[in-house]
């Protein structure tokens, strides 16, 4: 399909609007406005791109948006500030650079998936196989926005911890299990089986979703109607994963390269800096980039004496190789001065979170700081810091839209990070994480310990 074609009209056909809905996920056909332009999400086919890929993708983000450029929570990658003028020229330089993007759904692979890796079977294959079989299904209309679909080829860097309505994960060379609605651990087996038999047991879960209703997810199917297409799916044991690898830092391979994981500061780079980071990777044997869930992303292909250069100056391209680093324990929006719906610095006050109330940052808690009510950046219930016009909103667990525990005047959030700090330092027990500690003092000790002059 011609890209005007693909701009107008939908995977079905039908006529749409060029952008897209709140609600919906944001492609690069259909970009999203939001306070700084509109935004597009893309994922390259196989979740790879060169370095002269993602070079032209960040020289893109800087000619037709604002040259922020974003790793999501799943590992796609958005382009922020672009403008109606700008999106088929964005579209135009994406093709231009040879990065495929597959049409939604959205089929997700571990990032770092392939035999070198310690796949059993080819999970790019899978996918292109899925897409080409099932494409009746897959391109319905009916399907929900945001249906999520993992391949797992059961290697050592996995999915297991992203949440999927139809998850596949090779088990053998010859086998795979089939699992809907959760993640790794939760998901409920449906089927197992060959490669081919897998495939027509998603082609299954599809149907059933179509027939469940209107952009249903896999959770809103019955018990009993999902037994009837599986009867025998209660037979079916889990296959729990080995155990989790961390995406930063730096992991040796069999073959003697490494791959290292970096994090752009909270989630969040600027092209410029990209660009820098790419003419330093120049000189070293890097065979490709790989956006990873986590908001990182993995480069592959460098011995373990590059590996170690890159990590000793990712900082100074605004990215980090530390697995400890506090900022990654916080998610942020892009906030003011990038996106004209917030209402405040999210970044800046996340670097003073960092510096003033490092005890609430040893992991138990998510952290969630939102310039605005809509939550973009985390869509689940956190410890969240929401703007609006007078001020900030504190929910001690819950969403950025949801009534605030606590309201605090611009002017004194500093002193009231403060204020958090000193209470959990003074309440703290022996052994006690942050999130255990505030959940015992309770939110009615907190709020009072956040208003206290």
């Amino acid at each position: 399909m011609a890209r005007d074609e693909r701009i107008k009209t939908d995977i079905a056909g039908e006529a749409t609007q060029p952008y897209a809905r709140r609600g919906a996920c944001p492609t690069l056909a259909r970009p999203m406005p939001t306070g700084d332009g509109l935004l597009a999400r893309l994922r390259p086919q196989g979740g790879i791109l060169t370095v002269d890929q993602c070079a032209q993708l960040a020289q893109a983000a800087l000619l037709c948006g604002n040259g922020l450029l974003e790793i999501t929570a799943r590992g796609s990658l958005q382009i922020r500030g672009l403008r109606p003028e700008t999106v088929e020229q964005f579209a135009e330089a994406v093709d231009a650079a040879g990065i495929i993007v597959s049409p939604n759904p959205v089929i997700e692979l571990p990032p770092l998936h392939g035999g070198a890796f310690g796949d059993v079977a080819d999970a790019a294959a899978m996918e292109l196989l899925l897409r080409d079989r099932l494409a009746e299904y897959l391109q319905a209309p009916g399907l929900a926005p945001k249906l999520s679909i993992i391949v797992d080829g059961g290697g050592r860097f996995d999915l297991a911890d992203v949440t999927a309505d139809i998850r596949l994960r090779a088990i053998s060379a010859e086998e795979w299990i089939v699992a809907i609605a959760g993640d790794g651990a939760s998901a409920r087996p449906v089927a197992v089986g060959s490669g081919d038999e897998a495939i027509v047991a998603v082609g299954d879960v599809l149907k059933l979703l179509l027939s469940t209703g209107w952009q249903k997810r896999c959770r809103d199917i019955e018990a009993e109607r999902l037994a009837s297409v599986f009867p025998d799916m209660h037979a079916i044991s889990r296959h729990a994963r080995a155990g989790a690898t961390p995406s930063v830092g730096m992991h040796a391979m069999e073959d003697g390269a490494a791959v290292i994981g970096l994090k752009p500061r909270f989630g969040q780079i600027h092209a410029n800096d990209l660009l820098a980071f790419l003419a330093f990777l120049g000189d070293l044997d890097v065979t490709d980039i790989r956006p990873a869930p986590d908001r990182c992303l993995f480069i592959t292909g460098v011995s373990e004496e590059s590996a170690a250069a890159v990590r000793q100056s990712a900082e100074r391209f605004g990215l980090s190789a530390d697995s400890d680093d506090l900022s990654s324990r916080i998610a942020t929006c892009a906030g003011a001065g990038a996106c004209a719906s917030s209402f405040y610095a999210t970044k800046a006050l996340a670097e003073t979170l960092i510096e003033r109330c490092p005890e609430v940052l040893d992991g138990s808690l998510d952290l969630h700081l939102s310039g605005c009510a809509k939550g973009c950046a985390h869509p689940r219930r956190a410890f969240t810091v929401s703007g609006d016009a007078n001020g900030y909103h504190l929910i001690l667990d819950g969403l950025a839209s949801d009534a605030p525990d606590a309201q605090i005047a611009g002017s004194d959030i500093n002193s009231a990070i403060e204020r958090l700090s000193r209470l959990i330092k003074s309440e703290r027990q022996a052994g006690e994480s942050a999130r255990a500690c505030l959940d015992r003092v309770g939110t009615a000790t907190i709020t009072r310990a956040l208003r206290q002059e």
